[in-house]
């Protein structure tokens, strides 16, 4: 398997999770949107670095090592990671909150429709630069607004 095989099936898996957060969504089921939303952007990530032959490192969230090596990108792409960068940093930091909680924290009552929309967009914004760099026309996720 190449990396460009690699990146594909990436980008696959994260199309396929970017459809069910517009289920949970109307499931008012808020903090696995988040969870899940963390997962699309990671998969839309390593699907950038795995295409220009950067072999991603085995942690969840990458948007340094994508800063790092903006240079590997056209413009189009490598210029909108400091823009999308703040979104799955703050994904990352809400992975296992979101899913596990904790004594203080349940997450079926933390979460709000207004985070995980916001996780939507991030997430899309992500897999649609993967979309963009991999010669594939953007598909619209059709919960998220054109920005």
């Amino acid at each position: 398997m190449t990396n460009n095989e690699l990146a594909r099936s990436y980008l696959f898996k994260a199309e396929k999770r970017l459809k069910v957060l517009d289920l949970l969504v109307q499931e008012r089921d808020f903090s696995d949107v988040i969870r899940e939303a963390q997962e699309v952007v990671e998969l839309a990530q390593k699907a950038l670095l795995r295409q220009v032959g950067i072999d991603p490192p085995k942690w969840h969230e990458v948007s340094d090592i994508l800063l790092a090596h903006e240079e590997f990108f056209p413009e189009a792409v490598g210029g909108a990671f400091e823009a999308l960068a703040p979104v799955a940093k703050w994904l990352r930091k809400e992975r296992e909150l979101s899913f596990y909680g904790d004594i203080d924290f349940i997450p079926t009552e933390e979460y709000t429709k207004k985070d995980a929309l916001r996780a939507m967009e991030g997430a899309t914004k992500w897999v649609e630069l993967a979309e963009l760099l991999m010669g594939g026309k953007p598909r619209r996720h059709k919960g998220t607004k054109k920005s």
